[in-house]
This record gives structure tokens, C-alpha cells and sequence, in this order.
């Protein structure tokens, strides 16, 4: 009579929490290839976990989409480019902004990702009405996007624009004005003339703005350093 092994003896729920544990993908994936049970177990530890990060994967569009997909209790989600290079782009952008989770996230981090415009992010952001923290540093994005945001997320708290070339002061002002709980921005790289940061100020006299110090030789610089 063959006997069971022991670990097959365990009830998908702890299966499940075991696997919440397991922060690989590659792994995760050779696990729910073992067998339907675990399959069933991989899916659930999926929709418990409340951040996903793919730094460091080389991810696309179809495997992120998925991942996501399953992720129903998601609160933060990090798809920033990595050394692998990931190939995220407004098609994956568009396939996870239908996920269940999306309306829940508190934070999302697209930081590097050259491959996306405004109309994923746009597409993205439209339907996270809970963000709180944002990052689209390093990205082409324009001012379509900041009008986006500051449409659709009215609890956000801070934002990196780290190297946005593309934004502009119009965006930026429209942005500060319609999301009163904005804590912090980051623009060090954009090609905002200094002179918009006190009109910023002027509108939430607390925000902070990054990098600290940017505004004490104002009389002096005309320009941000763009690196």
C-alpha cells in the first residue's frame, strides 16, 4: 500500500501560508506545477499577499498581469525596472489595471519603466483611487499624466517625478492644487523653473519639496539641475 507523503497530507489552507512565505517566482511556479493541489494552494497564497514587488524579475506583460491577477488582497505593487530589464509595457499596464486589486492599492511604483506613456499610466492610475504613494520617476510620462492623478487619487500623499523631463509647471500646479493631502513631491531631474516651486509653496505652504534645500538659492538658479 503506497503511503502519503506527509507533506501532501497538509490542508491547502497551510499549504497556502507556506507558500505566502516564498518570495520567488520561479519557485512559485515549479510549486504549483507539482500537482493540482498545489496549484490550488499556490493561487491562494497569491490572493493573501499584500505587496508584490518584481524588482529584480525579468518580467513582462502576460506573467505580470497574471501574477496580479491573482493578488486580490494587494496593497502595494512595485514594477520598477531592474537589471533584467523589465518589459512592462502599456498593454501590461492596461491588462493590470483590470485586476481586482487595483482599486485597494495604496502604493504602486513604476520607477525606470521606459517602455510605458500616459496612456498606461493613465489607464492605471484611473482606477487607484486609494493610492497614497506613487512613483513614476524615470519614466516618459507628460502632464496627461499628473492631470490623471490628481483626478482619480485624492488621498495621495507623496510622489517621485525623479527625472520626468516631459512634465512641465502647468502640471505640477494642477497636481498640488487638487490633491490637498500631498505630502511630499520629488522632482530632482525635471525642467521646472524654480521660480514654480514657490507657487507650489504657495498653494500647500507644508509640502515638502525634493531635494531639500532646492529652494534656498532661488534668487540665484533659474533651473533645476537636469542629470
Amino acid at each position: 500500500m503506497e503511503v502519503e507523503a506527509q507533506i501532501d497530507q497538509l490542508p491547502i489552507d497551510l499549504l497556502a501560508h507556506i507558500f505566502v512565505l516564498i518570495t520567488s517566482f520561479t519557485d512559485l511556479a515549479q510549486a504549483s506545477s507539482v500537482c493540482k493541489k498545489w496549484k490550488v494552494a499556490v493561487k491562494q497564497s497569491l490572493a493573501r499577499r499584500e505587496n508584490l514587488s518584481f524588482a529584480g524579475w525579468k518580467m513582462d506583460d502576460d506573467s505580470t498581469a497574471r501574477l496580479v491577477g491573482h493578488a486580490y488582497s494587494l496593497k502595494e505593487l512595485e514594477i520598477s525596472r531592474s537589471r533584467w530589464d523589465c518589459q512592462i509595457t502599456d498593454n501590461g499596464l492596461y491588462r493590470i489595471s483590470l485586476a481586482k486589486c487595483i482599486s485597494n492599492l495604496t502604493c504602486i511604483s513604476l520607477w525606470g519603466l521606459t517602455g510605458i506613456t500616459d496612456r498606461g499610466v493613465i489607464q492605471l492610475i484611473s482606477r487607484a483611487s486609494s493610492l497614497k504613494h506613487l512613483n513614476i520617476g524615470g519614466t516618459f510620462v507628460t502632464d496627461e499624466s499628473l492631470y490623471a492623478i490628481a483626478n482619480s487619487c485624492p488621498q495621495l500623499k507623496n510622489i517621485v517625478l525623479w527625472s520626468c523631463r516631459h512634465v512641465t509647471e502647468n502640471g505640477l500646479l494642477f497636481l498640488v492644487n487638487k490633491c490637498q493631502k500631498l505630502e511630499s513631491i520629488n522632482v530632482w531631474g525635471t525642467r521646472i523653473p524654480v521660480d514654480c516651486f514657490i507657487g507650489l509653496l504657495t498653494i500647500s505652504p507644508a509640502l515638502q519639496i525634493k531635494p531639500e534645500g532646492l529652494l534656498l538659492n532661488v534668487g540665484n538658479a533659474s533651473m533645476l539641475p537636469v542629470v
